[in-house]
């Protein structure tokens, strides 16, 4: 479930960085945030209801739960942002390429921060 999840907040991911690069000619590195917040909001969702079925029972521990998850997914946006700004804004390589490496850091990350730390049973 994780892999298809993944999948559909990566295509969330492309769809609104591409957006945000290509439509709105913003810089990769912004461009890179502004897919993220699109992209961790989806993927909150998905991955509490379907991935991990987590049932808090609390609004206070689902307000911990969202807090840990986009705590982490902040850590992988910066080291995706970082990829590009350093691959493509600084030493102009091929934009899609690098974002789609960036993409697999971010989701092994992703992974294992949610299985070890925010839904952990």
């Amino acid at each position: 479930m994780y892999l298809i999840f993944g999948g559909l907040t990566t295509v969330v991911s492309f769809v609104f960085y591409f957006l945000s690069s290509w439509v709105f000619g913003l810089p990769a590195w912004l461009s890179s945030v502004v897919s993220w917040i699109f992209a961790v909001t989806f993927a909150f969702i998905t991955n509490k209801i379907y991935v991990f079925r987590s049932e808090t029972k609390t609004k206070e521990s689902t307000i911990k739960e969202a807090a840990l998850f986009f705590g982490a997914r902040l850590a992988s946006m910066l080291i995706n942002a970082a990829i590009m700004l350093v691959f493509v804004d600084w030493f102009d390589m091929n934009e899609p390429l690098f974002f789609l490496i960036g993409q697999i850091f971010v989701m092994i990350f992703n992974y294992v921060a949610a299985k070890l730390v925010i839904f952990r049973k």
